[in-house]
């Protein structure tokens, strides 16, 4: 059943473009990501200069990057635009998100590499696929990527979707029954991003409605979403 809504500001763990807040405390660990936190916890003892969170979109990398960012005091750079941004780094942390999303600046690239490791610095980067997939063709940076340490965040499993599903709608001071939570686990696709979507859109529905989020909504809600009509802003 739908609480008490107050007019305080919501706050939605594992923000995916949404323009809301990151912590560590609201980050849901599971088998499919528990290696990524430990090693943004053990920072900066890292076994790389250079790090590579690699995973499927909607797999919690940008979270995850983002904790770092906020521990580590670390400047984040376009991807696009790596040259412009190398003078004057000193030996601050740096992070690249979703570097493999475009072309890569192979010598923007290769050069922060350097500055970082002759700084005695560090730079994470984000990222769809492992280096050897990125199609890098300097031999030197490629080099460079082979030396990084490379972790894999595959896509969230029951345990972590369904700890996710229940946070959000915690925050959103909204009681959902379990058994209506391990529906959308079983229903969904394994996005954290479908996991927001289908929040929101159960939580805008059941105010509309003015009635509980059953497991009746949640399948309505589900096969909308299926048939393209699930689409919206949160």
């Amino acid at each position: 059943m739908a609480g008490e809504r107050t007019d305080m500001p919501r706050q939605l763990p594992l923000d995916l473009g949404h323009g809301t807040g990151y912590s560590r405390d609201e980050l849901v660990v599971s088998g499919t990501n528990a290696q990524a936190a430990s090693l943004i916890d053990r920072w900066p003892d890292w076994p790389s200069p250079v790090v590579v969170l690699a995973g499927p979109p909607g797999s919690g990398k940008t979270h995850l990057a983002r904790i770092w960012q906020e521990r580590a005091h670390a400047v984040a750079i376009d991807p696009g635009r790596i040259g412009e941004h190398i003078a004057g780094l000193g030996i601050r942390p740096v992070l690249i998100d979703d570097i493999d999303k475009a072309a890569i600046d192979e010598q923007g690239l290769f050069h922060l590499i350097n500055e970082v490791r002759g700084a005695g610095s560090t730079l994470l980067l984000t990222a769809r696929r492992f280096p050897s997939a990125w199609r890098v063709a300097l031999p030197d940076l490629v080099s460079r990527l082979k030396a990084a340490a490379t972790i894999e965040i595959h896509e969230p499993d029951d345990l972590l979707l369904a700890g996710v599903i229940t946070k959000l709608f915690a925050d959103r001071q909204v009681e959902v029954e379990p058994h209506v939570v391990q529906y959308l686990v079983r229903r969904i696709e394994r996005s954290l991003g479908t996991a927001m979507r289908v929040v929101g859109r159960l939580d805008r529905a059941a105010l509309e409605r003015k009635t509980p989020i059953t497991r009746a909504l949640a399948a309505e809600t589900v096969s909308a979403m299926d048939e393209g009509q699930g689409e919206f802003d949160i």
